[in-house]
């Protein structure tokens, strides 16, 4: 039965123009084709009709190549004008957002069970790039784009042309990795998105299913049998996804409440290093090989009443002068309007909004950077920490700094 599984998994990986490599039980998926549409092992929405590539065993690994958020349409060349989206006349298509590698079946995994998702490496590449697209990221009117930051790689260690005298050093981590949602769930969850969409009062901000370059296009582009219910790829849901978790590092596991057999596993959208809360709505896009090992927690999740996903390790992160960090510096926000002074009630997202305003003030002031300058480095430098949820009416929120970024900082940010 072992060999006859391994021929089946190989005659599955050649079919989809795959790999399998040294062990049996060691496997890579590779890129094909310029983009997401190009690749039987790519997509970019979420239904449970998405057939997986591969199907392995719990401890096998799995090496998946996967492609950055955008799709490849950022490169080295790319300028400020290539990060306007089409509905605002440029022509960077968000459509396309996120290309995911996958999927990949984990034999025995079962509703109720949890599925832990060992992370063994993340290679980078040597090139990576930050964007402000109008019309996103927590400040986008504020900090209006277009804006690009070109991130040159070399070891451990990113600096930019565009932004002189910063260093980011490696923290490698997946920006949307997860795992399908079944029928019934993916209709709950399109029907509450749909409902905060249309609500008359504040709707929010939901990008709902689109058939326009949907992949695979066969299931969700236009005639495709699921296309309505084709979930886009934005949010964080119950399935994970689009987590921008930067703890999942190497070492880190993801676990996740199996909702359909053979839980459906994917990757992709890859960060460089990013500061909590991404505030820029981008970090330091790039194109990684990930390594990945399963392993399948029987029962758990209905045993413990898990409905959403969690995240775990046994190590630091990131070495421990850059997790905590040993150096920063922080400002901070209240629940107040910055511009009325009016004082609001609880609201965490005001408070937090106002922390990231004061640090890119700071930037500028103290460091000379430009307001898009100061966003886009608060978006991969600089942590968001809630400090009290208690202290009524007024939510604390600081924004951390790493100084280590400073090539040239002489160790008293106080002076400056």
């Amino acid at each position: 039965m072992r060999n006859r599984f391994h021929f089946i998994s190989l005659a599955a990986v050649m079919f989809f123009g795959l790999e399998s490599v040294a062990a049996a039980d060691t496997f890579r998926i590779r890129l094909t084709g310029a983009r997401c549409a190009d690749d039987p092992a790519c997509h970019n929405r979420f239904h449970p009709a998405i057939k997986p590539v591969i199907t392995v065993k719990p401890g096998d690994t799995v090496i998946m190549e996967t492609r950055d958020a955008f799709d490849g349409q950022i490169t080295r060349t790319s300028t400020a004008a290539d990060t306007i989206p089409t509905f605002l006349g440029g022509t960077l298509n968000l459509n396309q957002v996120h290309p995911l590698t996958g999927r990949v079946a984990i034999q025995g995994a079962e509703p109720g069970d949890l599925l832990a998702v060992h992370i063994v490496d993340i290679i980078q590449a040597d090139f990576a790039y930050t964007i402000n697209v109008p019309g996103f990221g927590f400040l986008r009117s504020e900090v209006p784009g277009p804006a690009i930051l070109h991130w040159d790689i070399k070891g451990d260690v990113a600096t930019s042309r565009d932004l002189p005298g910063v260093r980011i050093h490696a923290e490698p981590s997946m920006g949307t990795t997860g795992i399908a949602l079944s029928v019934a769930k993916t209709e709950e969850v399109y029907q509450r998105e749909h409902e905060l969409a249309v609500r008359p009062v504040r709707p929010g901000f939901v990008l709902e299913p689109l058939e326009d370059d949907a992949v695979p296009a066969s299931l969700c582009g236009h005639g495709g049998a699921f296309a309505s219910r084709c979930l886009r790829t934005i949010p964080t849901r119950e399935n994970a996804g689009n987590i921008d978790v930067k703890q999942l590092t190497k070492g880190g596991r993801l676990l996740i409440p199996v909702f359909v057999p053979g839980a459906l596993f994917s990757a992709g959208d890859a960060h460089f290093a990013q500061g909590d809360g991404e505030i820029a709505g981008t970090t330091m896009e790039m194109n990684v090989t990930l390594v990945v090992r399963f392993s399948v927690r029987k029962g758990e999740a209905k045993r413990l009443g898990i409905t959403t996903f969690q995240f775990e390790r046994d190590n630091f992160f990131a070495p421990p002068e850059r997790a905590v960090p040993k150096r920063f510096f922080a400002t901070t926000g209240i629940s107040v309007d910055r511009v009325t002074g009016k004082n609001e009630s609880e609201d965490l997202t005001l408070s937090a909004r106002n922390a990231a305003l004061n640090m890119i003030d700071h930037l500028v002031r103290t460091r000379g950077l430009t307001r898009q300058q100061a966003y886009m480095l608060s978006s991969t430098a600089v942590d968001l920490h809630i400090n009290q949820l208690v202290d009524v009416p007024n939510f604390l929120v600081s924004a951390f700094l790493h100084l280590d970024v400073f090539r040239d900082d002489d160790g008293d940010e106080e002076r400056k």
